[in-house]
């Protein structure tokens, strides 16, 4: 077997040793909901409002986007995938892995950097500031995986517009996905990392030391959609739910904001 396919067999294998747990928890009269980790806070929250649960039992998975798009591909039982970027919803809907006519733009959110909650760090984020004397000697920056997760992939772009991706690129301590990266840096394992500014409220432990300008990164728009062959009413209802005025001003509470336009 070529070495590209043998690659393609283990990414496989993966996926669906990751979602036989879920599959097996996953009945007919509940949703599963595959949801980027920065929205647990607040999802955790929304399901459990009356309204949701007037719709049936909800269960969520998160994870990063990538990792969520994988296990749907592999055939996870998810009814609503939320992802953190767009490029992952394409790659869902590419794969015929959506029902393209449900697909909504939910949300948006800010990138910021963080520190422990107890620094004393003053830092503006400006073209080529100076985020590696900001680490400190042996300091390392927290971010999700730059090549993937959707906070890793705009905080590559953002440091890279700001000119200083080159020089940050050997302190980086990449995670799994955003919220771990916060993780770093709540614990003080991390002097410093970049996350979504929802990650940042929800977490007592970090600060903001800054917000990255808009315009160094593409727009964070968090889409929605329903999975393929799991289109039903209730996912239809959920997904309603979602956008109404009383549960975006949950999303609000948590850092989130209106998807731009």
């Amino acid at each position: 077997m070529r070495p590209g396919r043998i690659l393609l067999a283990m990414r496989a294998f993966l996926a669906l040793v990751a979602i036989a747990p879920l599959a097996s928890r996953a009945h007919a009269d509940e949703l599963l909901v595959f949801a980027a980790a920065s929205l647990k806070p607040a999802f955790d929250e929304i399901i459990a409002t009356p309204e949701a649960k007037a719709i049936g039992e909800i269960k969520a998975s998160y994870a990063a986007s990538s990792q969520l798009e994988h296990q749907i591909e592999a055939g996870a039982p998810a009814s609503l995938f939320i992802s953190a970027d767009q490029d992952w919803m394409n790659a869902a809907e590419s794969k015929n892995k959506i029902v393209r006519d449900t697909r909504v733009d939910l949300l948006g959110n800010a990138l910021v950097l963080v520190a422990p909650k107890d620094s004393t760090l003053k830092l503006a984020i400006t073209d080529h500031f100076d985020l590696l004397g900001a680490l400190g000697k042996d300091g390392h920056l927290a971010l999700g995986e730059p090549n993937s997760v959707p906070a890793g992939k705009y905080a590559k772009s953002s440091l890279t517009a700001l000119g200083v991706w080159e020089t940050i690129q050997p302190r980086i301590v990449s995670a799994d996905n955003v919220r771990a990266a916060l993780n770093f840096v709540a614990r003080g394992e991390a002097p410093l990392g970049v996350v979504y500014r929802s990650d940042a409220i929800s977490e007592p432990a970090v600060r903001v030391v800054d917000t990255f300008p808009p315009a160094s990164h593409a727009p964070i728009v968090y889409p929605a959609a329903i999975v393929a062959e799991h289109d039903t009413p209730a996912a239809r209802t959920l997904l309603g739910l979602l956008r109404e005025p009383a549960t975006q001003a949950i999303f609000r509470r948590y850092g989130f904001d209106a998807p731009p336009k």
